[in-house]
């Protein structure tokens, strides 16, 4: 597996990224022009298309709400665990002052970089993009969707 770092960090997945959404907006431009060019037909094709732009919006809506939801918790355990295990401080007084975006950053600190980091984030108000730039060494995340 290639060596994970912030200009490679995000994953795509193919059958969602590169078949399922050209094929719907292939589908949506095919409407498109059936609209522009069939008179009589016209108000059919418009329902056609938005029932395909419906079909895309809520496959990509649902996917994302149910991955991302429940990997969010597990990646927050993750860190109170790391946490605790570095410092032997529970994390719950820190994870409260940092926005998910900076929380979900630290998850790519390893553990000898997380202590100083999370202070940091908390300290100086750090964005999710600058906490992750401030990681010497980056800890990969292969497994988020």
């Amino acid at each position: 597996m290639k060596q994970q770092n912030y200009s490679n960090h995000i994953r795509w997945y193919v059958p969602h990224h590169f078949i399922f959404y050209p094929a719907m907006l292939i589908a949506m431009g095919y409407c498109a022009c059936e609209i522009w060019c069939a008179e009589q037909d016209r108000s059919i094709w418009v329902m056609i298309g938005l029932g395909f732009a419906a079909l895309t919006w809520l496959a990509y809506m649902v996917r994302q709400h149910y991955a991302l939801t429940v990997q969010n918790r597990i990646v927050l355990q993750e860190l109170r665990y790391r946490y605790f295990v570095t410092t032997g401080k529970r994390f719950e007084p820190i994870e409260e002052q940092l926005t998910e975006g900076q929380l979900f950053a630290l998850r790519f600190a390893p553990d000898d970089e997380l202590p100083e980091l999370a202070d940091r984030a908390l300290c100086d108000q750090l964005s999710p993009d600058a906490i992750k730039k401030s990681i010497k060494n980056w800890k990969p995340d292969h497994r988020r969707v």
